[in-house]
């Protein structure tokens, strides 16, 4: 059984690790070695990065790479930089990797890897501007693509976005997050693999698991039992504008005093007080352990 999150959840995680256990620089570090160990690396790799952490990450897998021999370059589609995202730039650079700003004349043909670093789990809205462009062309590339977290232009809670990056390999930091295990975001990402960072819990949202272990400790209530089978459509017409499904479902099965099903890869099962997505036996979604 693993922990499915909000991206709330995730941010406030984060920042109460990074104010009591490990430094951020640390986690970012751990971050990017997830990556790293998660894929069959084959350069040249190009490394498309944005202006916050998630680009920060694309920045110390450039030094990853170059520690170990990989051909990459990094494309700028942003000049900001998050703190611990300078520093490992710098790093990065001094190790011999090329940096250079992303244009819209950027030729991306010769890479057989790209990386996704663009933006990340607390992303919402429409992409514009060179961010478009970006993943634009990552969706036309014959590479093989890495989305670091989450693919760009994804809303972490929804899982919802026009215009998303598709990914042969998702490696997601921490915890699953909501958005990845519902409607068309499955969709979006051929393998997805969880990269555990040692990041500290602060509370329970939701829970990926097999059907064997899903228990309703507050309401009783069985997978054995009746249960109202929704579809994700008729789910959402049922909520309030901007709420998520899984928010959804939950008030849902408060008012019928049963258990709510909405139909998926992962089926979403709730008592209102607990959720689960369920797996497939032998289906399990993979956890690397970067913690030490």
């Amino acid at each position: 059984m693993q922990a499915v999150i909000t991206v709330a959840t995730m941010r406030e995680s984060d920042a109460y690790t990074i104010a009591n256990f490990v430094p951020s620089k640390t986690l970012m570090y751990r971050a990017a070695m997830g990556v790293y160990q998660a894929a069959q690396w084959k350069g040249p790799v190009g490394i498309l990065t944005g202006g916050g952490n998630n680009g920060g990450d694309g920045y110390a897998l450039a030094g990853i790479l170059a520690d170990h021999g990989i051909p990459c370059t990094i494309y700028r589609v942003s000049e900001t930089f998050s703190e611990d995202g300078g520093y490992y730039h710098t790093q990065a650079v001094e190790k011999g990797v090329p940096s250079v700003p992303y244009t819209e004349e950027t030729d991306l043909s010769a890479c057989h890897t790209l990386v996704d670093c663009l933006l990340g789990t607390g992303f919402s809205g429409e992409v514009r501007g060179l961010y478009r462009h970006a993943i634009q062309a990552m969706n036309q590339a014959k590479a093989y693509v890495v989305s670091v977290d989450i693919n760009s232009g994804m809303n972490g809670d929804t899982g919802k976005g026009a215009l998303v990056v598709q990914s042969n390999l998702t490696v997601t930091i921490g915890f699953l997050k909501v958005g990845m295990l519902l409607g068309e975001a499955v969709q979006k990402m051929d393998r997805l693999v969880v990269a555990d960072i040692g990041i500290r819990l602060i509370r329970e949202d939701d829970f990926l698991a097999h059907p064997e272990e899903v228990v309703f400790s507050r309401s009783g209530l069985s997978l054995e039992g009746p249960q109202e089978r929704l579809s994700p459509e008729a789910v959402e017409k049922a909520g309030e504008a901007g709420d998520a499904l899984p928010e959804t479902a939950r008030a849902l099965a408060l008012r019928s005093g049963g258990l709510i099903r909405v139909s998926g890869k992962y089926p979403l099962v709730t008592d209102g007080h607990q959720t689960y997505f369920l797996e497939a036996e032998n289906a399990a979604i993979p956890v690397l352990n970067l913690q030490t």
